[in-house]
């Protein structure tokens, strides 16, 4: 699933959740986002930011379910989820054996295949630490780091039904 499919099928207020974040954390990263994004659809930035807060956030979110904003997307989804939930992955990091910074960014290689029961037994973990949405979309911008996902990763977001993003 490319960042573009991840926009189109996430709860919105999953999207919101994320803008809030920036907002109030990484205001520099928004104000860029909004100026990428309208640059990318022929607007000037003063056109998204003179609409109201609500308005600016869901023409955020139509404009990130664009193919051609895949890579602006992914760069967002990354930023939140390193910055903004370490500790999910963090704990994601040790459950599966992955060596990590303490922060969730990874040391070293990813592991080319991931195991299957610890796979199930952190996932199972998580559902009861974490939002099942927002876990949901870590596990798939996970996924987008392999050049073709992790076959085990892939087959768990597609069983279970836990695992929706919307």
């Amino acid at each position: 699933m490319k960042a573009h499919e991840i926009y189109s099928a996430v709860d919105p207020a999953i999207v919101t959740q994320m803008l809030d974040w920036f907002r109030a954390n990484d205001r520099n990263v928004y104000k860029s986002a909004v100026a990428t994004l309208a640059g990318n659809r022929k607007l000037r930035p003063v056109f998204i930011q003179k609409k109201s807060l609500p308005e600016q956030y869901a023409w955020i979110h139509k404009t990130m379910k664009l193919n051609s904003c895949d890579t602006i997307g992914e760069h967002l989804l990354q930023a939140y989820l390193m910055a903004g939930q370490q500790s999910l992955l963090g704990m994601f990091c040790d459950g599966m054996g992955i060596p990590h910074d303490g922060k969730g960014s990874v040391v070293g290689e990813l592991p080319k295949r991931l195991d299957p029961e610890r796979l199930t037994e952190t996932v199972e973990r998580l559902l009861g630490v974490f939002e099942p949405k927002l876990l949901t979309l870590y596990l798939h911008c996970f996924n987008l780091q392999a050049p073709e996902g992790w076959t085990d990763l892939s087959d768990k977001l597609a069983s279970d039904t836990r695992l929706t993003l919307a």
